[in-house]
């Protein structure tokens, strides 16, 4: 038998650097499944709220990607943002419910173009693109694809066969939204009417818009900073974006340092692509600089409003500017130009 000394060492051997190991993989898998057992609390929290939700519940019902879409149906419902055959960019648009109330508002010779981060399943008629639109190239993208404007739109064929023949196919078979929209065009009143002067003016606002590439007539941002993923990359794609959607971190000034990035790269994209008398549609969450990015939209449109619809919750810091009628020639050069590793840090 061995004297004590040697046995000792030989424990000592055995036993201690496997501790060590085993002391800082212990470690690592406790912070897998705290973050699991986290991310799983905030889902159970989340699918509890949305089975009490009425604006959850009727989004199903409608077929609806989200409850989101009537936030949006609120505001143009106040402001009359979308006409047939608009161009619209709908700016983080998973999973697709903003997407769908430009599709039917606009439709049927309307194009919505989304751009988001994360791979989604785009709703019918939307075309899109995947990508941190943060970054330069993304952006540069975006305004290729735009600069055609037949792209992404039906043929013509196809739109004349729809106002003509198909017709009583549409209104037979119309959508939640669709009713909503002929029942606002009962409602409106009044005729507008321009002078001479007024039409060479716009003809030449038109002009000029398509010489310098602003071929959009609405843009919306509906945009918050995902969380990344870090499990079920094989289902959780395509099949379901909301387990990568942002919900807020509960530091309401990190909430709101982010929502201005986005915001402000937002509005970069908007100022050099909105046409003359286009709208800018964009969530933020409240806090300190919201009145600096106000002071900035009120420079490039004729008017902008602060809404908090009835389907965002009460409790939510977030709201809306919506901002009418971009200005002719007029130009915000001092919106600042966002870090894409500023929002989404390596």
């Amino acid at each position: 038998m061995l004297p004590r000394p040697a046995s000792w060492a030989i424990f000592e051997g055995l036993y201690k650097r496997p501790n060590i190991q085993h002391e800082w993989l212990s470690c690592s898998v406790f912070n897998s499944l705290q973050q699991r057992a986290s991310s799983s609390s905030s889902s159970t929290r989340w699918k509890s709220r949305q089975g009490r939700d009425s604006f959850a519940r009727e989004a199903k019902v409608q077929g609806l990607k989200s409850r989101a879409a009537f936030k949006l149906l609120e505001i143009d419902a106040k402001y009359r943002i979308f006409k047939k055959g608009q161009t619209v960019v709908d700016l983080g648009y998973a999973p697709g419910s903003w997407s769908q109330v430009a599709v039917e508002r606009t439709k049927p010779s309307g194009r919505i173009v989304g751009i988001d981060i994360i791979p989604a399943q785009p709703p019918k008629g939307v075309s899109t693109i995947q990508g941190n639109f943060l970054s330069a190239g993304v952006r540069a993208e975006v305004k290729r694809f735009l600069s055609d404007p037949d792209r992404g739109r039906l043929k013509p064929s196809l739109i004349s066969h729809l106002e003509e023949g198909g017709n009583e196919v549409l209104t037979s078979d119309r959508s939640y939204i669709d009713l909503e929209r002929h029942a606002d065009e009962d409602d409106v009143g009044g005729v507008w009417t321009m002078d001479r002067e007024g039409g060479r003016r716009l003809e030449r606002s038109r002009k000029k818009d398509e010489e310098e590439g602003r071929m959009v007539d609405v843009v919306l941002s509906d945009m918050s900073a995902p969380w990344e993923q870090t499990t079920g990359f094989w289902k959780r794609s395509l099949s379901n974006p909301y387990h990568r959607m942002m919900n807020t971190s509960g530091i309401a000034f990190k909430d709101h340092a982010g929502s201005m990035d986005l915001c402000a790269a937002a509005l970069q994209f908007a100022n050099e692509t909105l046409k003359t008398g286009g709208h800018f549609i964009c969530k933020f969450y409240q806090g300190s600089e919201d009145k600096e990015l106000e002071k900035q939209l009120r420079a490039l449109f004729k008017s902008v409003h602060r809404e908090k619809p009835e389907s965002s919750r009460s409790e939510s810091k977030e709201a809306y500017f919506v901002a009418l009628k971009k200005k002719n020639d007029t130009l915000v050069e001092e919106v600042k130009e966002v870090d894409p590793n500023d929002v989404f840090p390596e």
